[in-house]
């Protein structure tokens, strides 16, 4: 039998699923939008950490990324903040496009999925 387990979940939606030694985290966005993107991402990435942690799991654990941003001008900024955070030798596979967001003040969003640490 599987087990799912949901974490901060609301009336749409949890903030991380956990099911079959997997963590699947939904899209995060800054929670101060005042930010430039390097900014925003660094707090993403807090987020991230911070769900991971909860779910029992951390970044060198993630399998891929997916990164959401507003425009696509500004991917060597948003990277400075993600090659400053991510595993050095446990870096996920990675995809990074335009999207239009939910809202205009958010600059990028961003989900992962990982294994549960052993």
């Amino acid at each position: 039998m599987t087990i799912i387990k949901r974490l901060e979940s609301s009336a749409r939606m949890s903030q991380a699923v956990i099911a079959n030694g997997f963590v699947f985290l939904a899209g995060q966005v800054a929670p101060d939008t005042s930010a430039d993107v390097q900014g925003q991402t660094a707090q993403v990435l807090a987020e991230i950490d911070r769900l991971l942690a909860a779910a029992g799991s951390s970044k060198e654990f993630i399998l891929s990324a997916t990164i959401y941003l507003a425009d696509i001008s500004t991917f060597a900024d948003m990277n400075k903040s993600w090659e400053a955070w991510v595993h050095p030798v446990a870096k996920p596979a990675r995809a990074t496009l335009q999207a239009l967001l939910v809202a205009p003040e958010y600059r990028v969003e961003i989900q992962v999925t990982a294994l549960v640490a052993g």
